[in-house]
């Protein structure tokens, strides 16, 4: 028996930790559990492996060419096709090799660096994709629960007016006009529950999406502090974006006027001929410009163009992340004014108000449907709040991570 005891003891033991409710899922792990699923991250980042190995064999020469042929061979007469018949045939074999400049192949690397650049710089922006949309995500079911939450509590003391309400119709202290106004009240309010609880759960589904499954109790958002204009605007995805184009073309347009500079191709070749002696051959081939003018230089002036058109797209892509950075200041500003006006103008006179009707009504001075009321007007009120601070946080949100990370550039 005591055996028996002190098994079930350490099963419930082992299954409590189970059973225990789950803790609040907070901002920072939910944009941790996003980025480690991020399908649109993997891909970047497998783009950018791809590119790095590209860069690492970008400043390679070229492979040699081995070359095998019969020279000479009689095509007619009586020794057509024959090997040995004629002195003058010769079987050959030559190994030939073209030769790039190492400043050609260091530009070509270069190059070829910028791209992988390139695409690391689209890592570390689906990464910051990742944890912006998370963010605001979760800003949005986090406040839609609270929201339900007030929506609750209305349908509740709209449960409980009515019940009041036809009590006092029925003991004869009530009127049939508080019952009716009451129960009209109970429907809206109902029908705001139902409108709330309508947008949590597609709030909950869209935090889902980002985290892999249910979020369950969320804790309320601590978000970071505001960045400064400059480095909001220096680490914007669009100029991150624009930079790293910038590069590319800039290296494309040096890799262009370097082919200006033909490449020469080396050949060394060894002949064997029947009954008289082998012969070695030593070659160089050098490819004439002729023609730069309306080749080489054509391709340099449209790299040259494209240089053009990315410090254009840069600044462009400044001047947007200056202003969207301006905007999003001037809501969270606006939005923390409205927020404490409403709180001191609003919230506590529409409590004070809750109070001064309940007092009447308690000394019979006012109708239940004037207490629901007050108590209504001041749920709308904290209402407004929530939704202004819903706005405010995803500003904050969009400022403190729309920016890539700088150690993510590296």
């Amino acid at each position: 028996m005591f055996s028996f005891l002190l098994r079930a003891a350490v099963s419930a033991a082992v299954l409590l930790p189970a059973l225990a409710p789950a803790a609040p899922l907070t901002l920072d792990q939910a944009l941790e559990q996003a980025v480690q699923r991020s399908q649109a991250l993997q891909s970047a980042r497998a783009a950018t492996a791809s590119a790095a190995r590209l860069a690492e064999a970008a400043g390679q020469l070229p492979d040699p060419m081995l070359g095998v042929s019969i020279e000479n061979l009689p095509a007619t007469g009586t020794d057509r096709f024959r090997t040995t018949a004629e002195s003058m045939t010769m079987k050959r074999v030559a190994l030939s090799q073209e030769w790039v400049p190492a400043d050609k192949r260091a530009l070509r690397t270069a190059a070829a660096t910028a791209i992988a650049r390139r695409q690391q710089a689209a890592a570390a922006v689906a990464a910051a994709d990742a944890r912006l949309q998370t963010a605001l995500a979760y800003v949005d079911a986090f406040y839609a629960s609270e929201a339900l939450k007030l929506s609750v509590s209305g349908e509740e003391h709209s449960h409980e007016a009515v019940g009041t309400a036809r009590a006092r119709l029925a003991a004869g202290n009530g009127s049939a006009q508080d019952v009716l106004a009451l129960s009209a009240a109970q429907g809206l309010a109902e029908d705001e529950a139902a409108e709330m609880r309508q947008q949590a759960a597609s709030s909950g589904v869209n935090l889902a999406r980002w985290i892999g499954g249910p979020a369950g109790e969320l804790k309320t958002p601590i978000l970071p502090n505001q960045p400064a204009e400059q480095a909001y605007v220096e680490s914007h995805p669009m100029v991150v974006a624009a930079r790293r184009d910038l590069a590319v073309s800039q290296q494309d347009a040096a890799v262009a006027a370097s082919n200006r500079k033909p490449n020469w191709t080396w050949e060394v070749a060894y002949g064997q001929r029947t009954g008289m002696s082998d012969l070695v051959s030593i070659g160089v081939t050098i490819p004439l410009p002729v023609a730069a003018a309306a080749r080489q230089d054509k391709e340099t002036a449209s790299k040259l163009a494209l240089v053009e058109k990315a410090e254009a797209d840069l600044v462009e892509a400044e001047r947007t992340a200056q202003a969207e950075y301006r905007t999003l200041a001037g809501d969270v500003q606006r939005l923390a004014e409205r927020i404490a006006r409403i709180r001191s103008a609003v919230i506590e006179p529409a409590r004070q108000r809750t109070e001064v009707a309940t007092a009447a009504y308690r000394s019979n001075q006012a109708s239940l449907a004037m207490v629901f009321e007050a108590r209504h007007g001041e749920l709308e009120a904290q209402r407004k709040v929530l939704m202004l601070q819903r706005d405010l946080a995803k500003a904050q949100a969009q400022m403190a991570f729309k920016p890539v990370r700088a150690e993510e550039l590296q």
